[in-house]
């Protein structure tokens, strides 16, 4: 019988993040928890595998050029293969667009949109290269629609997420790899909970369609459909999930 397959999962230790990677090792997925917290993603690992064989922490500044070729060799130096990339680390910040000074936009921009680009690229050609892949980049209903409780850099970086991800597609959909996108609204999560503020939460909910905030673990339930080998018909696609504020 065939090993079980491989993903890696950047700012997997917390967030959204953290579901995903819940999802994908219960679902029988060996798992790289890769972010720039390692102590998270080393106890978020320790606790699915004490053992260390099916869930690995890897310490990643993804805003560093070098760090989605460092963190593939690592990858498949403890597990000996990849076949799943979820590019979930990001940058929020929620600084009015006037007051968004150049350091900020570049720190914002190098994690948000640098790093899920690189990756694409090194972890693109390697799963090209063995002729099977999935790569989900996490996007967000603040590039689609301008964001209105995140900042500006943000939602320009999630565009810039939306439109890679559909050139990455088109380019690696003749050598066996996947490339789609997840566009979250807001979720009952920290990172929703940290910009608008306890306070703001039930403003925030009554402004949505559905009337309720996203649940991350369904959230992760796409990304890992997304994932799995029956998805090799759906490419350059972007699943919405944002209670209706956004359609189209």
């Amino acid at each position: 019988m065939s090993a079980p397959q491989v993903a890696v999962v950047t700012g997997g230790a917390r967030g959204l993040g953290e579901a995903i990677v819940r999802r994908l090792h219960a679902d029988g997925y060996r798992v790289a928890v890769a972010d720039l917290g390692g102590a998270s993603a080393e106890a978020l690992a320790k606790e699915l595998d004490g053992t260390a064989t099916t869930a690995r922490a890897f310490t990643v500044d993804v805003a560093d050029r070098d760090a989605p070729a460092a963190l593939l060799r690592d990858v498949l130096a403890a597990f000996g293969a990849v076949h799943v990339l979820v590019n979930n680390a990001a940058r929020t910040q929620a600084t009015p667009v006037m007051e968004i000074g150049a350091d900020e936009l570049d720190t914002v921009m190098a994690v948000n949109f640098g790093g899920t680009f690189r990756a694409c690229q090194v972890f693109g050609a390697h799963l090209a290269e063995q002729g099977y892949g999935r790569i989900v980049n996490m996007a967000s209903l603040a590039g689609q629609n301008g964001g209105t409780a995140t900042g500006a850099h943000y939602a320009a970086s999630k565009g810039a997420v939306l439109t890679a991800t559909k050139v990455f597609a088109r380019d690696l959909a003749a050598r066996g790899v996947t490339v789609n996108a997840v566009s979250p609204g807001p979720q009952d999560g920290e990172t929703v909970r940290t910009v608008v503020g306890e306070d703001g939460i039930e403003a925030l909910r009554a402004g949505i369609p559905v009337g309720r905030l996203g649940d991350p673990a369904f959230v992760a339930r796409m990304v890992a459909l997304l994932a799995s080998p029956d998805a090799a018909s759906v490419t350059g696609a972007c699943w919405d999930v944002n209670g209706g504020l956004y359609l189209r």
